[in-house]
């Protein structure tokens, strides 16, 4: 599937892109509620337990169900196609949401409560990873075929895109729990996984074919996560998943214990909106230096702000600071995600996509468990410790196998000249 589009980057050429409004909008609604359900958790099981540390507990049964099998559910999306695993997937998730609901609602013993969340997690649709999948068809590398160097634009668009869904979702949900009903905000996440993904599913003209991903035989049982740069990769995001789960329950707590409870919306829409218009900025850049090198740059930067969170006790100056820790998370995502590209041959990029996806959920669970807990012990202000440890430990991990993230050299190793897909090699910049 060739592109069209001019080799000059920029959003305006990206959205030009034959095909592509007919899978991002589907693609916006149907990603929407995944921002939505881990704080939907947090309130409505908060609200019937009365506990902080239960609440994140649930959530992250939830978050680690989903890093356990979205990968299974990319590998099988690269295998049978994107609408085929779809089509049950949102029913059975719309299905498990319900069944949560309705065993929080009637203050079910916990364990119950974690036997639900189980695949609630495991079922959630990952319209993200299927949306980078089909940019990847439309631009990516091919034999015989330059990729676009919209690659980076389009990596960055979908950085934007999911932090648009930050922006609203926890505060749409925020504002359904805490204004309609508790249960509110899961009910309306359920109900937009359903529409969303059922439309996202028609759009089949522009899934990745499943003829492609399998025609050469080489590629056919390749698994994303047997790329030495996947697997740092998908350390790295543990961290970015921590920031996340710190903010969501940390906020909750800290808007809670100053009396203001709807100030919770507000902060994470800041946070998330800091992301967000880092993500527009760096989609707008022409970058000179390489994505390993502003993976690190980034997440060098998203350690230094987030080290502050846990001294700030006033809203103004948390809104100030959790705009600068937004602003640093989009660059070393869109940095990693650009990387998959160059990475990972095209028969496993919804795969890897769904690892670091997978990743982010997993260290968001890890986050919202420990952050619940620190805040439950000892007030909100500990629960900030969790991303500035998630942070520092994905630096350390990413300075010291940074030499991983260059693919494998044609030749002699340069650290320049990667290969980019099985049968097919060019210069690409990685520093």
């Amino acid at each position: 599937m060739a592109s069209t589009v001019s080799d000059r980057p920029g959003y305006g050429r990206l959205l030009r892109t034959p095909g592509a409004w007919t899978f991002l909008l589907p693609g916006f609604t149907a990603r929407q509620p995944f921002a939505m359900l881990t704080i939907g958790i947090v309130l409505l099981v908060q609200h019937t337990t009365g506990s902080y540390g239960s609440a994140g507990a649930v959530a992250a049964v939830t978050g680690v169900s989903m890093a356990l099998f979205a990968p299974q559910s990319g590998k099988l999306a690269d295998r049978i196609g994107q609408r085929a695993v779809l089509l049950p997937g949102v029913l059975v998730h719309a299905a498990s949401v319900s069944a949560l609901t309705a065993l929080a609602l009637a203050e079910a013993p916990l364990w119950l409560l974690f036997l639900a969340a189980v695949p609630t997690g495991a079922s959630v649709p990952q319209i993200g990873p299927m949306v980078r999948a089909r940019w990847a068809a439309l631009l990516g590398a091919a034999p015989g075929r330059k990729a676009s160097p919209l690659m980076p634009t389009a990596a960055a668009f979908e950085s934007v895109t999911d932090e648009l869904t930050f922006v609203i979702g926890p505060v749409l949900a925020t504002a359904l729990c805490t204004g309609v009903h508790p249960a509110a905000g899961l009910i309306a996440e359920a109900a937009l996984t359903l529409a969303g993904g059922l439309l996202f599913a028609a759009q089949h003209r522009t899934q990745p074919t499943v003829r492609a991903t399998t025609s050469i035989a080489s590629e056919r049982h390749t698994s994303a996560l047997s790329v030495a740069g996947v697997r740092v990769l998908a350390v790295a995001f543990l961290g970015i998943g921590a920031v996340f789960g710190g903010m969501q329950v940390s906020l909750t707590a800290f808007a809670e214990e100053i009396g203001r409870p709807g100030a919770n919306g507000l902060l994470y829409g800041i946070f998330a909106a800091g992301n967000m218009l880092a993500g527009i900025a760096c989609g707008a850049i022409a970058w000179k230096s390489g994505p390993r090198r502003r993976l690190i740059a980034g997440y060098a930067a998203l350690t230094l702000t987030a080290s502050g969170l846990w001294a700030v006790h006033s809203v103004p100056l948390l809104a100030g600071l959790g705009l600068l820790v937004g602003l640093s998370i989009a660059p070393a995502l869109i940095s990693g995600y650009t990387l998959v590209e160059a990475l990972v041959p095209a028969s496993a990029r919804t795969e890897a996509f769904t690892w670091l996806t997978g990743a982010v959920a997993l260290g968001q669970a890890a986050a919202v468990t420990v952050a619940g807990q620190l805040a439950d012990a000892h007030g909100a202000s500990t629960g900030f410790v969790v991303p500035l440890v998630g942070t520092v430990l994905a630096l350390v991990t990413l300075v010291t196998l940074r030499s991983r993230l260059t693919p494998r050299a044609s030749g002699k190793a340069s650290g320049r000249t990667v290969a980019r897909g099985i049968g097919h090699r060019e210069p690409v910049t990685v520093d």
